[in-house]
């Protein structure tokens, strides 16, 4: 009991060094990493969700892209005037999230009852009929060439550079530095609800049905209730990712939202670790920095050529997903529990590190003593 307040008081130091270092990029960074930084951000929100639906619950999803759609596209209609519902931005964002949800519980039932590979074919369906959709209802969507995403203002104060001039501290605010706070307190949010929820009895019952629905069932979990459950809660946290999404890229496209970005999702919880909040946020940072770091640095990669080069050279973007492809492979054969249980397991024996222990040596000294 004597090890708890210093524990705590750690791990309040540690938070409060985190949230200070988070704070400070848009004071010295440029748009470049300050717009990685959104992308990723918005990525692990969405990719958060997915480890709780595939690395707690057990539910293999493939359609994480489509309720991404729902999220980003939503926002977008709901918030926009032409076309539109001319919503106040905020309502936008929370109804884009609530309307996520609402669809996610309509499939719930299906993810009640299914899991396993069925569940991700049936997830699968989703993404195509998403595109479909996208695509052909054009009066809403706008077609093949998307619509503009309307800035997000609550009250006054505009997340974007068409209103009036702000400095903090000397450093001009533009669209960037506005929307990286935003981001990151939504973020933050969805960080510690996650990590809430799995301390708490819901979590645990997850848990149990990831590892054993039978004894879940036999402990008195519902297990259609709970699985359904983590079904809409992971649909709602991928409606704020694209939501956030939208938001950065400023413009919603339907190809955008393919079957590509449901496996780059899968990516970041193999990568970062299945059922770990930090381990999601890890793999997501790193599937979504590595094409853009590599398509600003192409001309100084080998073998990788700048996007729109003539001839057969490797582009940016194929040769991350090759780089992240082999970044799977390596986890799954030297870290099943991804990159967040790695970095849980050296800490964990940095601490376990023990001093020199004077007792062996002491009883050395008494036994030499009495040798005759």
């Amino acid at each position: 009991m004597s090890d708890l307040p210093p524990r705590r008081t750690r791990r309040a130091l540690v938070i409060l060094i985190a949230a200070l270092l988070l704070c400070a990029p848009p004071f010295y960074l440029d748009v470049f990493w300050l717009r990685i930084g959104l992308f990723a951000m918005a990525a692990a929100t969405g990719a958060i969700g997915l480890g709780l639906l595939t690395g707690t619950a057990g539910q293999l999803s493939l359609g994480h892209s489509f309720f991404l759609a729902i999220g980003a596209y939503g926002y977008t209609w709901l918030g926009g005037d032409e076309p539109g519902a001319g919503l106040p931005t905020a309502l936008a964002l929370v109804t884009a999230v609530l309307l996520a949800g609402l669809v996610g519980g309509l499939f719930s039932p299906v993810a009640g009852r299914v899991r396993g590979v069925y569940l991700g074919v049936a997830t699968l369906a989703l993404v195509f009929l998403g595109h479909h959709i996208l695509v052909s209802a054009e009066p809403v969507t706008g077609g093949f060439n998307g619509l503009s995403v309307p800035p997000l203002s609550v009250g006054s104060f505009s997340f974007d550079a068409s209103g009036p001039e702000l400095a903090v501290l000397g450093v001009p605010f533009g669209a960037e530095e506005r929307l990286w706070y935003l981001s990151l307190a939504l973020f933050a949010f969805t960080w510690f609800t996650a990590r809430g929820l799995l301390r708490s009895r819901a979590g645990r019952a997850l848990k149990a049905l990831r590892d054993s629905e039978t004894a879940a069932a036999v402990m008195g979990v519902p297990v259609a209730r709970y699985r359904a459950g983590a079904f809409v809660l992971s649909s709602m946290y991928a409606g704020l990712a694209g939501a956030l999404l939208a938001l950065a890229f400023r413009r919603v496209v339907p190809d955008y939202f393919g079957l590509a970005l449901s496996v780059d999702y899968l990516a970041m919880i193999v990568i970062g670790g299945l059922g770990s909040v930090a381990g999601a946020t890890v793999g997501a940072v790193f599937v979504t920095a590595l094409p853009l770091l590599m398509t600003r640095y192409a001309d100084q990669l080998p073998l990788v050529a700048a996007p729109g080069a003539a001839g057969g050279t490797l582009g940016p973007t194929e040769a991350s997903r090759y780089l992240y492809g082999a970044a799977i492979v390596l986890v799954l054969i030297f870290a099943p529990d991804g990159l967040g249980g790695l970095l849980h397991r050296l800490r964990a024996r940095i601490r376990r590190r023990p001093a020199a222990d004077p007792v062996p040596a002491a009883s050395a000294v008494r036994a030499k003593e009495h040798t005759p």
